[in-house]
Formats: structure tokens, sequence, C-alpha cells
């Protein structure tokens, strides 16, 4: 078996808010020789933790490692809006919806790894940054609520539970007289995800030896992998690669994964004028009824995120400059839905990374000896994520979980289309999805 030389590492810019606004962490641990473990764990976002928790509770006295690139909270786990879904939540169609069965097997997965975050969140005391209070949808015009009439027929298909909303109910609970209408869908939770995913980590710190600023470069399969750092080396029983979008930069699944960043801008804390002004509800979370549209929060300290505008980039990075013309579309969206709120100033901005296949499916299962996969999310990292990777434990264990066997029998994502074609083509969609979002965003 040949070694992987990655070819990029994770290098996140401008920190987010979720990650700004928490206290300090503690200095980095960073592997700084050559060791042995049981098992490794590359890339410690939603999939990886639930893979480490899951080992720890599965094989006490083994030795764990799970390896970041990043410091933990800092890379996409803690860059997302925050809400884990249960209800089908599909970016490529005009209503989230596909299929009935098919959205019927997505809803038990989604909820499946609602529940896998539960237990973390009960092992570790962590309520405080997990909501169970659902989230909303808002449309702000007639294609919009057309939008939002659809997913509601298709829920009322599927005998799932919503309550439809007014204008009059949507502005009592946002604030904010924007939206045409909307509705509440009551299974979502709502996080704080850099928390949430801090909290795991010093949760796991007494049962899984973590390394921060620790970027895999190499990796070799066989029977006991090896994946080498910049200071370091970790050989194993199993490896579990949970990178998302940068399994690509290993050179599996190549030229099978879309890479989209998402944008987003947190306000500064509001005062108690402010909020007095603004009105509604003093914590909500909504997503747009069109799926390009704005999402936005509101949050229990005070503050406000929204956000909108995607890119297509397949080298994994933005700039400054991306940040910050996004940042222009966050502040008029922000500025069209709270007018009240002239004089508030955004005080942090930040791209988040999605990683999508043409088919919606992930990669998941063992892609080479001694390897397994639980990447690909399909914008879904919160729930997919947390599942994928606790299947992915289960799956190097010798489960026989029919989830899994579900998963193993999914075609492989399909092939991108030669270039120059596919970027043109993601553009132009990309571009053509925000027009039709119109007032959504």
């Amino acid at each position: 078996m040949s070694t992987r030389t990655a070819v990029r590492t994770p290098s996140d810019r401008s920190v987010s808010g979720w990650y700004s606004i928490l206290p300090e962490p503690g200095p980095a641990r960073e592997l700084a020789d050559d060791i042995t473990a049981d098992w490794v764990i590359v890339g410690a976002g939603f999939a990886g933790l639930a893979a480490a928790h899951r080992l720890a509770n599965r094989c006490p006295g083994e030795r764990i490692v799970l390896l970041d690139a990043q410091r933990v909270g800092w890379g996409a786990a803690g860059r997302n809006s925050g809400f884990m879904i249960d209800l089908p939540h599909e970016l490529n169609s005009d209503n989230y919806t596909s299929g009935a069965d098919e959205d019927r097997r997505k809803i038990a997965r989604n909820r499946a790894g609602i529940a896998a975050m539960k237990e973390a969140v009960d092992a570790y005391g962590l309520h405080e940054h997990f909501n169970p209070c659902g989230k909303l949808h808002g449309a702000t015009d007639g294609n919009g609520l057309r939008a939002l009439g659809e997913f509601e027929n298709h829920l009322d298909a599927l005998d799932e539970p919503y309550t439809h909303l007014s204008a009059a109910d949507m502005k009592h609970i946002t604030g904010s007289d924007y939206y045409a209408g909307g509705m509440h869908a009551p299974g979502a939770v709502i996080i704080q995800p850099a928390a949430l995913v801090r909290g795991i980590t010093d949760g796991l710190a007494n049962r899984v030896h973590i390394y921060e600023n620790s970027p895999a470069i190499e990796i070799t399969p066989g029977d006991a992998p090896v994946v080498r750092t910049r200071r370091g080396s970790v050989t194993a029983g199993k490896l579990i690669l949970t990178v998302n979008g940068h399994l690509e930069s290993f050179g599996y699944a190549a030229k099978r994964l879309v890479h989209v960043f998402l944008y987003a801008s947190m306000t500064r804390e509001l005062t108690s004028a402010e909020q007095r002004t603004l009105g509604g509800r003093d914590e909500w979370a909504l997503i747009p009824a069109d799926p390009m549209g704005t999402t936005v929060r509101r949050l229990r300290e005070g503050r406000i995120v929204v956000r909108n505008s995607a890119t297509y980039n397949p080298a994994m990075s933005v700039g400054e400059d991306d940040i910050a013309r996004a940042g222009g579309a966050n502040d008029a969206s922000f500025r069209a839905r709270f007018p009240m709120l002239g004089n508030v100033e955004m005080a942090y901005r930040w791209a988040g990374h999605l990683c999508l296949s043409l088919n919606s499916v992930p990669v998941f299962g063992e892609i080479e000896r001694g390897i397994i996969s639980a990447c690909c999310q399909n914008g879904l990292g919160t729930v997919a994520g947390t599942l994928h990777g606790r299947l992915a434990a289960d799956l190097a264990l010798g489960s026989n979980d029919p989830v899994i066997a579900e998963l193993l029998a999914d075609e492989p994502p399909r092939r991108l289309y030669p270039e120059p074609f596919m970027s043109l083509g993601v553009k132009a969609s990309l571009w053509w999805y925000r027009r039709r979002a119109g007032r959504d965003f």
C-alpha cells in the first residue's frame, strides 16, 4: 500500500463568532512524538468526536488518539449555523424535499444523529449548548410562501407535525415584520457549535488522547495504518478519517466532491434598549423557505447571526476578499429584516466549508485497508456527521447495524463534470438560486 500525501491541510481564515464569544482555550497539545495506539481518528469535528465517544464507551482501556489540524471548534464544526435538523433538508431542491420514501429514510437517520448527540450532551453536561426548541421556516414573498406551502404539504404526506405561522406570528417571534408567513418544526435542535464540540472534547479528555494543531500530512494504509503529522506520527490498529471534504486532499474520492463555502456574520451584543426596541423572543432560529435564502438566529447572549451567499471553491479555501464581499450581502439582509437596529454593527465575519456530492451520498466505509471513512456530509454536518462518525466506529467493531448496510449499499459519489464546465455550471447554478430566492435572500 502506498503512502498518500496531503496536497493541502485545513486552514480556515477569520475566526468565527461562535468561537470568539467563548473563553480562550488552554494551550494546545500538539503531537510531537512517534506513538502507537489501538485507534486513530483524524478530524475532531462532529463525526470525529462521535467516533471517539463511541469507541471510548465500547473499548474501555484501549488507546484512542484523536488528531485535529487546528484548534477544536476553529474549523468547519464551529462555523455552521448551529442547526441539528431532523426533517428533509435537500439543499439542491426548491423546497428541501425529495421523494417520500427517501425523505422518511433521511428523517430516521437525522433523528438518530440527534439522539447520538443527546447521549454525549447528557454524558458531559452540555445542555446549555443544546436547545431542542425546533426551528422556524420564514417566507418573505409569494415565491417563499409557495415553497413553504409545498414543504408543509410534503410534511402532511409524511405525517410529520408542524405549526403554520402567519405574518403576525412571525413578527411576534422575531420582532421583524419582514416575513410574510412561516412555520415552526418542533424536532430540530439548536446548538452553539463551537461550544458543543469543545465541550465534548473536554469530556473525552480523560479517555482519549487529543492533539490539536497537528494536521495529518501523510497516511499509509495497511494492517497497522500510520498517520504522520508535522512533528510526529501515530501507528494504530485502525484509522477512521472524519475530515469531510479534505478526504479529497489525500486523493480519495478525487473529482467526486463539491466544495462550497457559506458566509456568516454575527453582531456585537445588543444593548438592553436595542433588545426592547427589537421585541420578539430572546432566542429563535430560522431557515429560509427557499434553500438559498438567508438563515437568521437570535442568541440568548443578545446577538444576531445571519448567513447567506455561497461560493464554489475546489481548492477548499477562501480569501479575505471573499469574506468581505459576502459580508456586504449579510449586512443588506440584516438591515432589511431589522431596520430598527440601524446602529448595530457586525463584530465577526467568517466562512464555513460544506462538502457535497452530486447525488447527495456520503463517502462511508472502508476505503483502503485499515482505513474507514465517514466523510462528505452534504450540508448536514451536525446530524449526518454525528451519525456517520458513530457508525464508522461501529463498522470497525464489526456491527451489523442495518443503517451501516444501507450506507454501504449506496452508490459512490458521482464524478464531477470536467473543467471548466463544472465550475461554470456550479457558479451559474448558485447565481440562479440566489435570484430565485428573491426577498428570502
